[in-house]
């Protein structure tokens, strides 16, 4: 019944009045017995005086509360702040005694409103201790009686610097969840074996599996600021071995008006542990560049694309056009802007294909700069579907790129893939297409087009990470291509905001590569993310390894073997250098290209894919076979003219 009552009554508190009430009761009695230490236990005085004083003492106990408003505290969350009013309370009062004694001995007031200055000096040190005591009295049975009857959760908190303390205090003012933190865990020596706040700090060699399940500890919060990716990623590889629930608090420019609240503290993600530097944009660049611009951004639903579209809303452009031919995803992302407020942007259902579709938008909206991010990515799908990945990739590129220097666009941003990169799928091969087009039509148009090349995103559509989480819910296994397979990694908010950092500083012809960190074993990511689900591999949930897909490659790369790199500004962004090649050839192939993909010929297209870009070689693919013909054709070519 008491355990019922205090779930349904977490949320309320005491009224104001009654903490009102009670304080001016406790000074009262600590006048009373302010007298009892001044005179003795026998009381040998003239009670009289006391008689008279007491409702005087009552009415201005009472005016000093009121005045500072001591009596409105939350008693269970009292702090430092509360006792300080506390204290300015009792010294008003104080004051206003003096007062009375002052006047009743210049014959003001009644004798018997004299008040000795002991019994004021001692009335005002009670005061202040069991004021204050009484407080913490109340806030401590209270949560003591919580933590014993109520449901707790008994956590540990790592780090017993002043956020492990300010993660201490959220904890334990938070009125929605019981929780009752068991002690500390740092690295520091001197810490070690101390107690803050009556709190444990204990060294973290010492948290293992025996220790969570003596203690029966639940969560381990990770409260240590300005963390890097790489050290919270041994803590946590150290914490999800024991069966405990791992967290973090966010960073501190992410609390809630300045104050870290329980419901911010979330459980550890992948995302978290990937090691990604912050970046560091340089917004008055970007300001400059996009104010009162007609922007057009295609794929403007998915992820990258969205993505653009979120961190363009924060600049003073004259309006956003966003194309996608996704009915659904296009309309998620307009009510997401309006919630925000954003009204001055047109979402526009359309295919990039339809040259006068496109050429009717750039008609009516004359657009200053374009990010283009539409194009089919997925790399088994399109290794199945090369007349898909060429209508989209190459022919749909073309044709934008052509309308923006038609309509003197000033910027044309091209969003590509590290798989362009000595492609092995036709995907990747169909982007670096796209990027010599690009490279091509730079050299003759007034058009600045720029080119923007980086690896896997967090979160994307078709990425690992939500594949293996959904592999999870449903119990496993998690499949992997191969043991070895690796991948470049970057968030989608990071790459987009890069994607218009290198659209700032572009000024035609370059192929911006963005630094992507260390690559990551899938393998070793796809163990880690079943760790963070509170699994173990192999008992929980196994791993299982399917083999290589059709175009597929152990390896991402993002440079080509023949190019090389020159730093900008911004130390993440490095611009590409590589062979120049005959445009008016690379034209004519591109243009032949499209004109074979009408007869959805899939090998005589993919054989044309390969002329163009003679660096595509396929693999684990139906498509080896025009490799190994193109080898026999140059031995003999080889033995001919020895």
């Amino acid at each position: 019944m008491i355990k019922s009552y205090l779930i349904n009554n977490s949320h309320k508190h005491a009224s104001k009045w009654l903490v009102l009430s009670i304080d001016v009761l406790i000074t009262i009695f600590n006048f009373f017995l302010a007298y009892v230490i001044r005179f003795g236990i026998t009381l040998n005085f003239d009670t009289t005086n006391l008689l008279y004083q007491l409702p005087i003492i009552a009415g201005l106990s009472t005016l000093s509360f009121l005045m500072i408003g001591s009596y409105k505290g939350v008693v269970r969350h009292t702090g430092m702040r509360d006792a300080y009013n506390l204290f300015l309370a009792v010294t008003i009062l104080i004051s206003l005694m003096g007062f009375f004694m002052a006047s009743s001995r210049l014959a003001l007031m009644p004798e018997l409103l004299n008040i000795p200055v002991s019994i004021i000096c001692v009335h005002y040190l009670l005061n202040i201790i069991t004021l204050t005591t009484s407080r913490l009295v109340f806030k401590y049975c209270y949560y003591y009686v919580k933590s014993k009857i109520g449901e707790t959760s008994r956590i540990l908190i790592y780090g017993a610097g002043d956020s492990g303390l300010i993660t201490l205090a959220a904890v334990t003012n938070d009125s929605n969840r019981s929780l009752s933190v068991v002690g500390f865990i740092d690295d520091n020596s001197q810490k070690i074996g101390k107690t803050i706040n009556g709190i444990k700090v204990y060294p973290s060699e010492m948290i293992d599996q025996s220790f969570i399940t003596k203690n029966n500890i639940k969560e381990i919060v990770v409260s240590i600021p300005h963390i890097s990716k790489k050290r919270l990623s041994e803590i946590s590889d150290n914490l999800l071995k024991l069966k405990v629930t791992v967290k973090i608090i966010p960073a501190v420019n992410d609390w809630i008006d300045g104050k870290l609240k329980v419901s911010q503290i979330k459980e550890i993600q992948i995302e978290d542990l990937l090691e990604r530097a912050p970046i560091n944009m340089d917004n008055q660049n970007i300001t400059q560049e996009l104010n009162d611009k007609v922007i057009l951004i295609t794929g403007a639903a998915g992820s990258i694309g969205s993505e653009i579209v979120r961190q363009a809303s924060y600049y003073s452009y004259r309006h956003l056009v966003l194309v996608d031919q996704a009915e659904s995803p296009l309309y998620d992302l307009q009510q997401e802007l309006l919630s925000k407020g954003v009204t001055n942007f047109t979402p526009i259902v359309a295919d990039i294909r339809d040259h006068q579709r496109i050429e009717t938008i750039f008609e009516k909206y004359r657009p200053n700069m374009v990010f283009h991010a539409a194009a089919y990515k997925h790399v088994p799908l399109m290794e199945n579907n090369p007349c898909e990945a060429i209508k989209i990739n190459v022919l749909g590129t073309r044709k934008l790129a052509d309308l923006s220097s038609e309509f003197g666009v000033d910027k044309f941003v091209f969003v590509s893939t590290d798989k362009a990169v000595n492609p092995t799928n036709v995907m990747g091969a169909t982007k670096r297409v796209a990027e010599m087009y690009i490279k091509c039509i730079n050299r003759t148009s007034n058009t600045k087009f720029i080119t923007t090349r980086f690896g896997n995103v967090l979160g994307s559509n078709g990425s690992v990470i939500p594949l293996f989480k959904k592999q999870i819910q449903k119990g496993g296994p998690l499949t992997v291509t191969h043991k070895d397979v690796t991948r470049f990694f970057m968030t989608i908010p990071e790459a987009s905001q890069l994607v218009i950092e290198a659209g700032t500083m572009g000024n035609g012809g370059e192929i911006f590569i963005f630094d992507m960190g260390e690559s990551v074993k899938i393998f070793d990511l796809a163990k880690k993310m079943i760790r963070l689900s509170g699994l173990r591999y192999p008992e929980d949930i196994d791993i299982k390894i399917t083999g290589l897909r059709p175009g597929e490659k152990l390896y991402e790369e993002l440079l080509a073997d023949t190019e090389n790199t020159l730093p900008t500004y911004h130390k993440k962004i490095m611009i590409s250098r590589f062979d120049d090649n005959d445009c008016v050839l690379v034209k004519d192939k591109i243009d032949d290209l499209c004109i074979m993909n009408l007869l959805s010929q899939d090998h005589q297209i993919v054989g044309k894919l390969k002329e163009i870009v003679p660096e595509f070689i396929s693999n684990n693919s139906t498509f080896e076979s025009i490799d190994k013909i193109n080898k026999k054709s140059i031995q003999g070519k080889q033995e001919v003219l020895v």
